[in-house]
């Protein structure tokens, strides 16, 4: 009877054993086994086992990450002052490098973002900041993932959100914003008068070659004027005899 109990006993402590060492993971997790200390595998989704006491086990988190870098100054190339603020999304691809290479993966990237913006930005003029934000952000997430691709994480993207300029910076492009659409109106005006000038050019040539035209158009003019009420007298002199008295005149 005694025996019996005994295994009884020994059986419900193995069950609990077994029962202990069940681990369930989600589909977007993996487990890093370490056996005695030591790495020991990497286990998939679903139901598993491990040994208590013996093995310990880490949950990676293996969907895509965001992380908000908070405004910074940044000083570019040509010594202006900027506010940036950037989002960093990344994921866990090797999550044995991540959890035994590197003690917080998600802090050492949103640092080594930080560091990455003010290389890049620093190394770059406003202009080019401002008007080339993705190559900007482009070229951060170049520099960032070539270093946490040995921590196992992958850089999905880098998006520059904000770039706050300083006020009197605000204002002096404004200026210029300004007097670009000055000089544009300026242009057009010109390029009309030129065409303007083009057409009655044009129309002055088909005049002269035709002489019956210039007179209805002489008749046109003179029925414009008569229909606008005006105290000034128009006296129309023949051109044949405006050449008589001019002869007369020189006579």
């Amino acid at each position: 009877m005694f025996g019996w109990f005994v295994l009884f006993v020994l059986g419900g402590l193995v069950f609990l054993y077994l029962l202990a060492g069940l681990r369930s993971l989600y589909q977007y997790e993996r487990g890093v086994v370490f056996t005695l200390g030591r790495y020991s595998g990497t286990r998939d989704p679903g139901l598993t086992w491990v040994a208590p006491v013996l093995q310990n086990m880490r949950r990676v988190d293996m969907r895509i990450k965001t992380a908000d870098i908070p405004r910074q100054e940044v000083i570019t190339r040509d010594n202006i002052p900027i506010l940036a603020a950037t989002v960093v999304y990344f994921k866990v691809v090797r999550p044995e490098d991540a959890i035994i290479k590197i003690e917080d993966y998600s802090y050492a990237v949103r640092q080594y973002t930080q560091a990455a913006l003010r290389d890049v930005v620093g190394n770059s003029e406003l202009d080019f900041v401002l008007s080339e934000r993705e190559q900007v952000a482009g070229n951060i997430r170049q520099i960032v993932d070539a270093e946490t691709s040995d921590w196992g994480v992958d850089i999905e993207a880098i998006k520059i959100q904000e770039i706050e300029l300083p006020a009197e910076m605000k204002r002096a492009m404004a200026k210029q914003a300004e007097a670009e659409r000055e000089r544009r109106a300026v242009i057009i005006a010109s390029q009309g008068e030129l065409s303007a000038a083009e057409n009655l050019q044009k129309a002055a040539e088909m005049l002269a070659r035709n002489r019956g035209a210039l007179h209805l158009r002489t008749l046109q003019t003179i029925r414009d004027i008569a229909a606008d009420p005006s105290e000034k007298i128009v006296v129309f002199i023949p051109s044949s005899l405006e050449g008589t008295i001019g002869k007369l005149v020189e006579g």
